[in-house]
Parts: structure tokens; C-alpha cells; sequence
């Protein structure tokens, strides 16, 4: 079970896109994907730093809209605004740790900016209108985090990044030993963006089955 009752969703390494909606999702995150490819290339900590600033806005507004949701129906919300409010915070603890691994430029901070305000108007819209595309778009999201985290691990393990000391925020916040690396960080993170992807396809397929999840359960 997660910390808030819920059953944990199976391992989904791809989800392969069913409907026209999964392949909206899909195909908004590769292209998502490709900038950050053309943009960063293999500078893997300026990418999380621009990222994870992303990553963070989801589990926040749907957390805000099904509270509001739950508001209206006053019903239990099964535990999903508490899940989208860790994962929001989850995402920030990974932004403020590679903010000391990569040290983003003046120009990266305003990239930052002009991204997260963009991102979060059409998130905002999308989980108003469709929730389940919403969570899919998330889910394939972090499949291609997942995927570039491994990459990172490849580089570090090559030789062609240095393996340097974690930074304190990262040892405590994910109790690594005093000596951690960013190895052991960059490792941390890949399996927290793991849950966050087998989560989302949950609450797409969740959402899929039953356009009043979470609230189903009640109903019932």
C-alpha cells in the first residue's frame, strides 16, 4: 500500500497509447522531448534543473482541482489529493537538489520562468477538460524522465561525468549515507520518477474506467 492506503499500481515501464487521448499525451511529450534533446543535448543537470520545474506542476494542480472536485461532490477523495500533493512535492525536493548540482545561468532561471508559466496554463486547462489525458500525459512524462535518468547514470558510470560528493539537501533528504555521490542521488530520483509514472497511468486507467474517480468507490 502507498502512505495513503492506496494499493500500489503495477510497474509500467511504456504505456502503450489505446485511445485518441493516450495518443495526444504521447505525442505532446516527445515533442516536449525533442527541444529538451536539441536544448541540452548531454548536459544532464542543466536539463533537470529546467525539467523538474515542470514535473512540479502537475501533482499540484490536480491535487487543487480534486480538491475542489471533492469540495463540490462532498465526498472522500480516496486518497488522491494527498498522493498529488507529495508528488508536487517530491518534484520540488528533486529541483532544489540538482540547483546545487548544476547551477543554472541567469538565462536558464528565465527559461524557467517563461516554462513553468506556459506549462501550467495548459496543464490547468487540460485537467480541467480531461483528467484522464491529463494523468496520461504525466505518466509518459515520467517514462521520459525514467529514460534520461538512466542516460545520466550511463554518463556517470562512463567516466564521462564526475561521480562528485551529493549535496547535503539530497543526503537528508532521501537518507543516503554521508558519503553518497550524485550517483546515488541521480539514482534516487530515477526511482521516485518511476513511481510517479506507474501512479499517473493508474489514475488515467483509473479515470478511464470511471469519469467520477476517485469518487466511484463511494458511490458504490
Amino acid at each position: 500500500m502507498t502512505p495513503h492506503g492506496l494499493p500500489h499500481p503495477p510497474q509500467v515501464l511504456h504505456h502503450r497509447p489505446a485511445d485518441l487521448g493516450d495518443r495526444v499525451a504521447f505525442g505532446f511529450v516527445k515533442a516536449l522531448r525533442l527541444v529538451a534533446d536539441l536544448f541540452f543535448r548531454k548536459r544532464y543537470g542543466h536539463r533537470a534543473v529546467v525539467l523538474e520545474t515542470v514535473a512540479a506542476v502537475p501533482g499540484m494542480v490536480g491535487g487543487l482541482l480534486q480538491h475542489l472536485k471533492a469540495l463540490r461532490h462532498i465526498r472522500d477523495d480516496q486518497g488522491w489529493i494527498r498522493e498529488l500533493l507529495d508528488e508536487a512535492e517530491n518534484e520540488r525536493m528533486h529541483l532544489m537538489t540538482f540547483i546545487k548540482v548544476a547551477r543554472p545561468s541567469v538565462f536558464e532561471r528565465l527559461i524557467i520562468l517563461l516554462t513553468q508559466a506556459a506549462f501550467y496554463n495548459v496543464y490547468f486547462f487540460l485537467y480541467l477538460f480531461a483528467p484522464k489525458t491529463a494523468h496520461r500525459v504525466v505518466g509518459y512524462f515520467e517514462e521520459e524522465a525514467v529514460r534520461s535518468y538512466t542516460d545520466f547514470l550511463a554518463e556517470i558510470d562512463a567516466g564521462r561525468l564526475a561521480d562528485a560528493p551529493a549535496p547535503r539537501i539530497a543526503i537528508d533528504y532521501w537518507r543516503l549515507a554521508p558519503d553518497a555521490t550524485l550517483r546515488d542521488v541521480v539514482v534516487a530520483v530515477r526511482d521516485d520518477e518511476a513511481g510517479h509514472r506507474d501512479r499517473n497511468h493508474a489514475f488515467a486507467d483509473a479515470l478511464k474506467k470511471d469519469a467520477d474517480a476517485p469518487f466511484a468507490a463511494a458511490v458504490k
